[in-house]
């Protein structure tokens, strides 16, 4: 009863076999298909890919090491990594530009030019309230190539940006997107706010802080020093310390070694303090006024006690015409002026607005 299917089954390989053999050949089967044609790359890809090639050999991978103890006592101690990040070429005496964050409490710091050269560098200076940090290579090789620098004050949202970087340790990455929103604020580790922010969907990951936010010019506009995600990776929301910041920050740092903060010669009531002693202000209140100070030569008045009964103090509300809310904008208002220039404040006194004009002297904290 088997037979016939056993006949079957063997006419039906045999049948299988002579297809294999004549419509799959080796030769049928090893040949690469022939590759289609295509015209010249659109515009739009040109542009990335030249802004990239142009921007590539200013970017630098930073990797940082911290000393730890063996032992309770600290005898033993051994060098481990801590982090890394991006970084930029900043001029051709080898100063390069990252987060603060990225090389905060590091023992040592090494950069990785574009051709893949190690670098020791050492650290010139830092702004933990700007999250901006120069670090100065020992050995600066000839021939760096600084990043070009545009401006930020000018940009609208929906303009296309770049962003090179290092997520994750892959060196050299290049992501796209445009300017989502402008005038963000975050927040620095010193838990001052960075205010002017630029929001982007450029893909940002961690490896990418300190790296350059670019124009389609290929012109620095920002630092990329942040996401906002709930699981640590790219969502499409990061933000860049604008250049013009950058641009007015990284030269104190390079010549002083920090920022030099201006001193307004006075010091603020804390908010808490202020609705519980004059309910709710709309401004800065001027708390102790400093003898011989900027505040005192210009005029300003503190809070000053009658009796068990206390006086409210001059309270500040715009700077130069800017409005500010509190001693973080404050602050902002003034530091975005040069040190020996003079500052508009626009001041309720009594229930009475005035103008009063603070000499910016160095010296803040």
């Amino acid at each position: 009863m088997r037979k016939p299917f056993l006949v079957l089954a063997l006419i039906s390989a045999g049948v299988f076999a002579g297809w294999c053999g004549h419509a799959l050949t080796p030769s049928a089967l090893g040949q690469p298909r022939a590759v289609e044609p295509r015209g010249p790359l659109p515009e739009w890809e040109q542009v990335s890919i030249r802004r990239f090639k142009e921007a590539a050999p200013s970017v630098v991978y930073i990797t940082t090491t911290e000393e730890r103890s063996r032992d309770f006592f600290g005898w033993d101690v051994v060098e481990v990594p801590s982090g890394s990040g991006t970084g930029f070429i900043w001029d051709g005496k080898g100063h390069v530009v990252t987060n603060y964050h990225v090389i905060q409490g590091a023992t040592r710091a090494f950069i990785t030019l574009s051709d893949g050269t190690r670098h020791e560098a050492t650290y010139a200076g830092g702004s933990a309230d700007r999250d901006l940090a120069v670090l100065q290579l020992s050995d600066p090789p000839p021939r760096l190539r600084p990043i070009p620098i545009g401006s930020s004050g000018d940009l609208q949202v929906g303009q296309a940006v770049l962003a090179i970087g290092n997520p994750f340790g892959l060196d050299q990455t290049l992501t796209t997107g445009v300017v989502s929103a402008l005038g963000r604020e975050i927040q620095s580790v010193s838990h001052r706010r960075i205010s002017g922010v630029i929001q982007t969907d450029a893909a940002i990951n961690p490896g990418n802080s300190g790296g350059p936010l670019l124009d389609s010019a290929g012109r620095l506009i920002g630092v990329n020093a942040a996401i906002q995600s709930p699981s640590g990776a790219s969502a499409g929301i990061g933000f860049a310390v604008p250049v013009d910041t950058v641009n007015r920050v990284v030269p104190q740092l390079i010549s002083r070694g920090k920022l030099d903060r201006p001193n307004l010669g006075f010091d603020p009531v804390e908010p808490r303090l202020l609705e519980r002693a004059f309910g709710p202000q709309k401004g800065i209140m001027v708390g102790r006024v400093q003898p011989g100070g900027p505040a005192a030569r210009g005029g300003l008045k503190g809070v000053a006690s009658e009796g068990r009964r206390l006086l409210p103090g001059d309270l500040i509300q715009a700077v130069n015409g800017r409005s500010v809310q509190d001693w973080d904008s404050l602050l902002d208002a003034v530091e975005a002026l040069p040190l020996g220039s003079s500052a508009e404040l626009e001041v309720m006194r009594g229930g009475r607005s005035m103008k009063l004009r603070v000499k910016l002297e160095a010296g803040g904290v």
